[in-house]
């Protein structure tokens, strides 16, 4: 008696998995870039929504701005805005939302702790998470 067909699928499933396993080397459900090269970076609008990229190329000397910049460079990346560069360098606006002075402006911090100089020039390592946020600054002693 020939097997049933749910039998077969699964039989043709495992056979698909072990042959993508064997043409790149790494299981299908597992990223290409390794998570010590990586960085990831989320926006979080402050209104409930957020926006992430979970694997952003890491390279040495990479600034949390050239993580946005990456960010924004992907297919489905977001605008953002900025003035000056390097230890000046400030973002004003990410998608459709501007600093707005006294109130809310973009914020940024890695590894859960807030940025203390330019995102031009605070250095990421790999495997750091970058989070921005439109938020009221509020100072942590």
């Amino acid at each position: 008696m020939p097997p049933r067909t749910d039998v077969r699928i699964r039989m043709c499933l495992a056979l698909a998995a072990v042959l993508l396993v064997a043409a790149d080397g790494r299981a299908a459900d597992k990223p290409a870039v390794k998570s010590n090269s990586i960085v990831q970076l989320v926006i979080d609008y402050g209104d409930g929504a957020q926006l992430h990229f979970s694997a952003l190329a890491w390279r040495e000397g990479m600034t949390v701005l050239d993580a946005l910049k990456a960010a924004s460079a992907h297919p489905h990346g977001v605008k953002f805005a900025q003035k000056g560069s390097g230890s000046t360098a400030m973002v004003t606006k990410i998608a459709d939302l501007a600093n707005e002075g006294d109130g809310r402006n973009w914020l940024y911090s890695v590894n859960d702790k807030q940025g203390e100089v330019s995102a031009g020039i605070h250095k990421l390592h790999s495997g750091d998470a970058v989070l921005w946020k439109f938020a009221v600054y509020e100072y942590n002693e």
